[in-house]
């Protein structure tokens, strides 16, 4: 056994072991760091198979990004969990038919794939390539001429996910004093102005006096 084949089990092993703690960690928190473990690890399977463009991906943007935005919104929610588990058994029912329908589709891939043609003639294309080819010249070139719009789909994917975990996050709070804008833009002299008759000798008070912010309310 040579030293790729040992760091194949390793990380593969690694792999899986990590994709079922993430489905059966109790702690989201811990379910995340699992995800984050099983992406370190299929990024050292794309170094073993010379897509260190994929590999660097992996790290960077899930693992740096993705994975700690998932970390982060899990932290904020403060989700009551042990309230969700509640009504777990009322969903076994259809989640036993999904994961069987998953296991039967898995049980035929594996059992009927086969080895296409084409495949050992791209693989001896792949090895005549140049030393100076670099990998991520190549996908560069092919994101951005062949699958230019679906490179930019999965960039809207990925901003409706952000402007997701925004909203989610975002919270009314009472007693809190925000801007409002149109508010604001539509105050006319009558309401943001006071006239005050004070008399003489004496010094305004807060009594009769009712300033308003931009929203019209009284403070």
């Amino acid at each position: 056994m040579n030293v790729a084949t040992l760091f194949f089990y390793l990380f593969s092993g690694m792999l899986v072991g990590s994709a079922m703690m993430v489905v059966s960690a109790r702690n989201p928190v811990h379910a995340v760091l699992f995800l984050i473990l099983a992406f370190v690890n299929a990024a050292g399977l794309m170094l073993l198979m010379g897509a260190e463009f994929l590999a660097m991906l992996l790290v960077i943007v899930y693992v740096g990004a993705v994975a700690v935005l998932f970390l982060f919104v899990v932290m904020m929610l403060d989700v009551d969990f042990a309230e969700l588990r509640q009504g777990f058994l009322q969903y076994l029912p259809i989640g036993a038919v999904i994961a069987a329908i998953f296991f039967v589709e898995i049980a035929l891939v594996v059992g009927t794939w086969q080895l296409a043609p084409e495949a050992l003639s791209m693989h001896k294309a792949a090895a005549k390539m140049p030393v100076d080819a670099m990998n991520a010249r190549a996908l560069g070139r092919v994101l951005y001429t062949e699958y230019v719009y679906f490179f930019q789909a999965a960039g809207l994917i990925l901003l409706v996910a952000m402007i997701g975990a925004i909203v989610l996050t975002l919270r009314e709070r009472p007693g809190v004093r925000r801007q409002d804008v149109m508010a604001q833009n539509a105050r006319t002299k009558a309401s943001a102005i006071t006239m005050v008759s004070v008399a003489q000798g004496q010094g305004v008070t807060n009594e009769g006096v009712k300033r308003k912010d931009a929203s019209g309310q009284g403070v």
